[in-house]
């Protein structure tokens, strides 16, 4: 993956490591839930940089002492409101990585031949469920140049253009700001779904 302008953590160090490195871009998806978007694409350059190097590495993160990664995570600011709990699931991410992909996250995606396949093994990921996927998919898709046949079918809504649905369409401050209205406008709409429901 070559270098790609990415603008998901707001913080120009950040988010240049997000464009040159295939695994700081999964465990920024990774780390994107209960946070704002920024805090968790944050997060890769953070632990690189307390891990003393400028990119992530499969192989040294799945072999580190999970209460040292657990406390490195933690330290503050922690790199998530769950840092414990993250740091397991991003030790999670990078064994099966090792494991399946020889360490390699770009491997993940580098010789899909199609959206469908490509989706397929995203949801193999550990913390990676249908609709992340489809997220990540439409990211890879939108900025990072990687689109398979029928990649916009796999990632469903999310890989519709000229849409604000999720960090696969934020490229700057303004399409930040939309992105997170649609969210709160689909939290409105289920919130009243629900109230409706029991009525």
């Amino acid at each position: 993956m070559s270098d790609v302008t990415i603008r998901l953590a707001q913080e120009p160090a950040a988010d240049a490591l997000l464009g040159r490195s295939p695994l700081a871009a999964l465990v920024g998806m990774l780390l994107d839930q209960q946070v704002p978007m920024e805090w968790a694409f944050a997060g890769p350059y953070t632990i690189a940089t307390r891990m003393g190097g400028d990119d992530l590495d499969a192989r040294e993160i799945a072999a580190y002492d999970p209460e040292e990664f657990a406390a490195l995570l933690s330290t503050k600011p922690a790199v998530h409101r769950y840092p414990g709990s993250m740091a397991g699931r991003v030790q999670q991410l990078c064994r099966f990585l090792v494991q399946r992909y020889d360490g390699d996250a770009e491997g993940v995606w580098r010789d899909a031949a199609t959206g469908a396949e490509l989706l397929k093994r995203l949801t193999e990921l550990p913390g990676f469920g249908k609709q992340k996927s489809q997220i990540f998919l439409a990211l890879l898709g939108k900025q990072f140049g990687v689109r398979p046949r029928g990649w916009r079918e796999a990632a469903g809504d999310y890989g519709e253009d000229g849409v604000y649905r999720s960090v696969a369409d934020i490229t700057g401050p303004e399409s930040l700001d939309k992105v997170r209205s649609h969210k709160q406008e689909m939290k409105q709409a289920a919130k009243a779904a629900r109230t409706a429901a029991k009525k």
